[in-house]
C-alpha cells in the first residue's frame, strides 16, 4: 500500500497556494499499526497473502490495523 510522507503534502499545499489553485480534496488513507484493541477483530487474509490450503481461514488481528 502506498503511503504519503508529509513533504508530499506540503508540496501539494505549497504548489496550491503559490499557483492561486483551490484545493477541493485531499484524500490520505493512513494506516496505524501499533494501537491496541479492546475488542477482538477477525479479517480476511490479505491478497497476495493467503496460506495455502488455508484460504479459507481469517486473521486475528493484535494490533488496530485502519485504513
Amino acid at each position: 500500500m502506498p503511503m504519503v510522507k508529509m513533504t508530499s503534502i506540503r508540496v501539494i499545499l505549497s504548489l496550491a497556494a503559490s499557483m492561486d489553485l483551490e484545493l477541493e480534496q485531499l484524500h490520505v488513507k493512513i494506516t496505524f499499526l501499533h494501537g491496541d484493541l479492546k475488542e477482538e477483530i477477525y479479517m480476511e487474509q490479505p491478497k497476495g497473502f493467503e496460506v495455502q490450503g488455508k484460504e479459507d481461514m481469517v486473521c486475528k488481528l493484535k494490533k488496530v490495523l485502519m485504513d
